[in-house]
């Protein structure tokens, strides 16, 4: 998406008219506004916009907007894919197997959208040497018997026209020995999802974006100053207040702390999953891509060791409760460590003994919706807020990037889907916070 100088220009000067002008908004969060436009700003090294955050929303919106027309300055305080990120870890899967969400068919079509994305983005920036990304392994879903969530996900791929296959138990053991179906009824297979190498991937976004203007600048911001209905700077840490005509807070686990009185009990990142990578047995290709697929069992997601690093064959599993992701414990110690070798000796027993090379952990953050968050700041014109996604987000990166600029830009006018990204008054109720992630 880009739109001309010309164009632009007529866009930010009308959008700047309309926020000098406009009044106090009367309607709640829930209310369904008319589109609201805010004021950008070209005036030497002022941007027009500055996001806050660096992650999977931030990043790729960054570099939407960037290619656009606008100028624009991302934040973060650690730098993009830093390990306290969610998107700092080192995979994430990408599948289309949506249908335990109310939104499942949307989400499932942007997810088909990104995963060829995915391979464009692979495509297009192999001659500068970037990694690769994406890795096609297609995705199992194993369970005693055939759930309706299941069903929902091949009713929308059966709209989408999107391929998939029920198997037997007996298909899977022929086809992947390695694998075994102890208590398996019902299996269901999505050939074209894959994994993302997720820490590469937020690299090699923000590479690109400051290859084509954008600035990033690694420091702690905090929200600024206002005046009416409009922001005017947000406040760093090193006593600078950068100014801009738009800004975009894309702040991931942070953001109930960043924005405290609007999103401290409409927004959640406590829950913490655990990730390991078992070591795979050496010149035994069985449990590497391309010769495994993804898979999820009840309680557990995983997918193959990934070349050329073979950080190991990954499983993840639930894991622990913190509300503050500068504090919370980023490696899984070593009496956690039962659950997922419990896992491995029913589906992968191969594996049950294996020397487990890496841990991660990582926050995932929840909205009540249990929707993505886009939506305008409901006090100030000139502030998006983009976050949310129950551990979704990352895996539609390309996708979501595009539309949050063309939610800012104004091309993005299908009001129902704009409408199911919106904040909503209603807030966690006590303790539910704590449970708002299903493992």
């Amino acid at each position: 998406m880009s739109i001309d100088r010309r164009d632009f220009l007529k866009v930010a000067t009308a959008g700047a008219g309309l926020a000098l002008t406009a009044t106090p908004a009367t309607a709640s969060a829930e209310s369904a506004p008319g589109p609201r436009r805010a004021p950008f700003v070209r005036s030497g090294q002022i941007p027009d916009a500055v996001v806050v955050g660096a992650g999977a929303f931030g990043a790729w919106t960054a570099l939407n907007l960037q290619r656009g027309g606008m100028k624009v300055t991302l934040l973060d305080q650690y730098g993009p894919a830093n390990s306290k990120a969610a998107s700092g870890g080192e995979t994430r899967g990408v599948r289309s197997s949506y249908g335990d969400r109310e939104q499942g068919l949307q989400w499932a079509g942007w997810a088909i959208r990104s995963m060829q994305k995915w391979r464009e983005w692979d495509a297009e920036h192999a001659d500068a040497l970037l990694p690769r990304l994406y890795y096609e392994t297609g995705d199992i879903i194993m369970r005693p018997e055939m759930e309706p969530s299941m069903q929902r996900s091949m009713a929308n791929w059966d709209v989408l026209g999107h391929p998939y296959e029920v198997l037997t138990p007996d298909e899977v053991r022929y086809r992947w020995p390695m694998i075994h179906t102890p208590d398996v009824a019902a299996v269901l297979y999505e050939p074209a999802a894959g994994v993302v190498r997720a820490r590469r991937a937020i690299e090699s976004v923000a590479r690109v974006f400051e290859q084509e203007g954008g600035d990033i600048r690694i420091v702690k911001a905090a929200h600024g100053d206002v005046d009416g209905r409009t922001l005017r700077n947000v406040h760093l840490s090193n006593g600078e207040r950068l100014e801009a005509g738009m800004f975009v807070y894309a702040t991931g686990a942070w953001f109930h702390l960043f924005l405290p009185d609007l999103l401290g009990r409409r927004y959640s990142a406590r829950a913490v999953g655990h990730v390991y990578y078992f070591a795979t047995p050496a010149g035994d290709e069985s449990y590497r891509w391309p010769n495994c697929p993804s898979y999820s069992v009840p309680g557990c997601t995983g997918w193959p060791a990934l070349p050329d690093d073979s950080r190991g064959f990954r499983i993840r599993t639930g894991g622990d409760r913190s509300n503050d992701p500068d504090t919370s414990i980023r490696w899984v110690p070593e009496d956690r460590h039962a659950r997922p070798r419990e896992i491995l000796s029913k589906y992968f027993p191969a594996l049950a003994d294996s020397i487990i090379n890496e841990t991660r952990a990582c926050h995932y953050c929840s909205t009540v919706s249990r929707n993505f968050l886009i939506d305008t700041h409901p006090e100030l014109d000139n502030v998006w807020l983009a976050g949310g996604g129950q551990a979704e987000a990352f895996k539609q990166g390309p996708v979501l990037g595009e539309y949050i600029a063309g939610r800012i830009f104004g091309t993005e006018t299908d009001q129902e889907l704009n409408d199911s990204f919106r904040l909503l008054q209603a807030e966690f109720d006590e303790g539910e916070q704590d449970f708002d992630v299903d493992f």
